[in-house]
């Protein structure tokens, strides 16, 4: 890791990003400024990094950590001091990005690195009084930050959930000391150690720091999901999962026992206030959604309700808590849009205040300071990428820090709009519209159907670059919320969560209703969708042969059978085989089910051109699915196009690619969507 010192003062920041010119003579990362608003705006606008991401205070409220695009397609850590405006870079060397960064106090930040965007390089910390002191603490393994203890925080605990030096066993949760250093400096990579030399602790977890503590690992002949802190950040709950049954654990005087929760029902969220206290999202009365309640995990019992919306079960929540006392005070969740409930009449009263100063925009509370002065505030909208703010109450003041994205002109973004779909069984989703600007003689645009991937996820009201990109090229954009999608589960059984027909049946009848809105042209549709939402655009190319003209799949998957032989294979690794095979059943008990489901197995069916995208070292769904989708394309002489990346995971994480994909998929488009003469 190098640094270099640079000042943001006046909060700008735009000379600091703009130094290293772009390897690639598609993209110009350098440029800043949107394009002129009579020029097209070019396919690598819509997805190029950030400039500025994942920005933090830190408690002292003096100084904010956040990454940043070094306009070469790597991204850095920058730590700004907000007084002076003097700021320092730390990046890694070579083909390296800083994933994500977390303060231990007031002067001392955690970052995470990759090498090739995908794989494990190393944990640093950095002394942001001296960045030429930001030394490796752990190499190679693949980590995830446990918590930061309030007591002790400069002793983070760390999950090491593969580690680099030992076959990729999980090596489970241990607290580092990174003040303290064992031995030389070792060579970084795997396997380095030589001769007669004794393994100690460095080497058994990958790391150069002292291991202050290890903490034993649930006994379960499952596999560890997740690791939780209670709420000042020491070590308290773990998940595991065996034969695809989730058991909750407890950790008390160094030791794990199991909690009468039923993780079928229940769906943790994070720690409560209290001792063996979690926020919990509930099981909800028939007909409800479900409520977010607090939980004694020690004895199963619920308390109190905390939120009970009306329309949407509170999923994919993220716990806001007081920066001093670490009490519970919000709650952000998804519903239409990322939402914010506050138990705090103080932070109501400023997210009041913020939605006043930023009407019609998407307004979060990222943080603050422990005084509760100085705030981080990031907002959007669906024209408008994410814009990063500082408020500070004392001086009654907000301003603007950085626009992630100030190359998009946000008048010329197309709104989005949400509608309500029936079902076939009487249900109603959300979905979302984006319509193009309005065609030559009041013509009807040609529509893509996006369907989110997951599946248990969801699309939410705000910008999306993909949806943008799609529309400013002239096609009406579709985003169904499916059955499954987060905040949809308290409508429909328990069963429809694995109901993968049904879902491509939701998506079938949001592109129907939108089709009998008279909207769009009901005879130019493309379908269009990655990971799980590849396998849906598959679906549609298969089951509905006669509604879609094209199809385009990104890293999906469609023969289930052969995605849980590929899961097997790891299942002692990862607990995704027992989820499978709980959910979905054995293939070789129900084989016409899994037929069913499957659209690599009627391949006959497709009538359409096929798109086929996939990167080679994709480990959540593997790329050995989309080379069997063309080997079957090949045998059944379906016209189709493909573009494997090497060097790519599931999804594509170089801007390069990205738009070299994005514009192969807009010439794909532009073919078999041409209106009919």
């Amino acid at each position: 890791m190098s640094h270099v010192a640079h000042r943001c003062a006046g909060i700008s920041i735009l000379a600091l990003l703009t130094t290293v010119a772009s390897a690639s003579p598609k993209i110009d990362l350098n440029r800043i400024a949107p394009v002129a608003a009579n020029e097209p705006i070019p396919v690598a606008d819509f997805f190029r990094p950030p400039l500025l991401s994942q920005p933090e205070l830190n408690a002292a409220g003096d100084h904010f950590v956040a990454l940043v695009d070094m306009g070469d397609d790597h991204t850095a850590m920058m730590v700004c001091e907000l007084a002076s405006g003097h700021a320092s870079i730390i990046r890694g060397s070579g083909d390296k990005d800083v994933d994500w960064v977390e303060w231990l106090d007031d002067t001392h930040v955690l970052s995470n690195v990759l090498a090739d965007k995908i794989y494990a390089d190393g944990l640093y910390v950095t002394d942001i009084a001296h960045p030429d002191d930001t030394h490796l603490v752990e190499s190679h393994s693949a980590v995830s930050l446990v918590g930061v203890p309030v007591a002790n925080p400069m002793h983070p605990l760390v999950w090491i959930y593969r580690n680099a030096y030992d076959d990729g066993k999980d090596m489970g949760v241990v607290e580092i000391n990174p003040n303290k250093w064992l031995g030389r400096m070792r060579d970084s990579s795997p396997g380095s150690v030589q001769g007669s030399e004794a393994r100690d602790e460095t080497d058994l977890f990958g790391t150069r720091a002292s291991i202050a503590r290890t903490f034993p690992a649930p006994k379960t002949g499952g596999v560890v999901t997740d690791y939780l802190p209670d709420k000042n950040g020491d070590l308290a709950f773990a998940i595991a999962a065996e034969d695809g049954t989730f058991t909750l654990f407890e950790f008390s005087e160094g030791s794990w026992s199991p909690c009468p929760v039923n993780l079928d029902k229940i769906e943790v969220i994070g720690a409560g206030n209290q001792p063996h206290e979690l926020v919990v999202i509930a099981p909800g009365e028939p007909g409800k959604p479900r409520p977010v309640q607090l939980l004694d995990a020690s004895t199963g019992k619920l308390g109190a309700v905390l939120i009970q919306d009306k329309g949407f079960d509170v999923s994919g929540s993220v716990i806001y808590r007081h920066p001093v006392s670490r009490r519970v005070v919000g709650l952000r969740y998804n519903r239409v849009m990322r939402s914010s409930s506050w138990f705090d009449d103080n932070y109501g009263q400023v997210q009041k205040m913020l939605a006043t100063k930023f009407p019609g925009e998407v307004v979060q509370i990222m943080g603050s300071d422990r005084k509760e002065n100085r705030f981080f505030v990031l907002t959007y909208s669906d024209r408008q990428p994410p814009q990063y703010h500082e408020l500070d109450l004392a001086a009654k003041s907000i301003a603007l820090v950085k626009s992630a994205s100030p190359w998009i002109d946000a008048a010329r973004m197309r709104p989005m709009s949400v509608v309500k779909i029936p079902t076939r069984d009487g249900h109603q989703i959300d979905a979302y519209v984006t319509m193009p600007a309005p065609l030559p003689g009041g013509a009807k645009p040609p529509l893509v159907v996006l369907p989110h991937g997951g599946p248990w996820a969801r699309d939410v009201w705000g910008f999306d670059g993909e949806v943008q990109f799609l529309a400013s090229r002239g096609y009406a954009v579709l985003q169904p919320n499916y059955r499954g999608s987060i905040g949809t589960t308290w409508m429909f059984p328990d069963s429809d969560s694995w109901a993968f027909r049904k879902m491509h049946d939701d998506v079938t009848d949001s592109v129907k209703a939108l089709v009998k809105s008279g909207l769009v042209d009901p005879h130019r549709i493309a379908i269009m969708g990655t990971s799980f939402g590849g396998y849906l655009a598959m679906c549609g190319a298969t089951f509905e042969p006669d509604l879609y003209r094209c199809a385009i799949t990104i890293a999906g998957v469609f023969d289930w059978a052969q995605v849980m032989r590929e899961k097997k294979s790891h299942e002692f690794e990862f607990a995704a085989y027992g989820i499978f095979r709980r959910n979905l059943g054995n293939p070789a008990n129900n084989p016409q089910e899994f037929d069913r489901i499957s659209p690599l197995r009627h391949v006959d069916q497709v009538k359409i051109p096929i798109f086929v995208a996939h990167g080679k070292d994709d480990e959540v769904a593997e790329v050995t699915e989309s080379k069997a989708l063309l080997s079957e394309l090949d045998r059944r002489h379906v016209v189709h196009e493909k573009m494997l990346f090497s060097g790519e995971g599931h999804g594509l994480s170089y801007a390069t690619h990205q738009a070299d994909l994005y514009a192969h998929i807009e010439a794909f488009l532009a073919r078999n969507l041409a209106a009919t003469p």
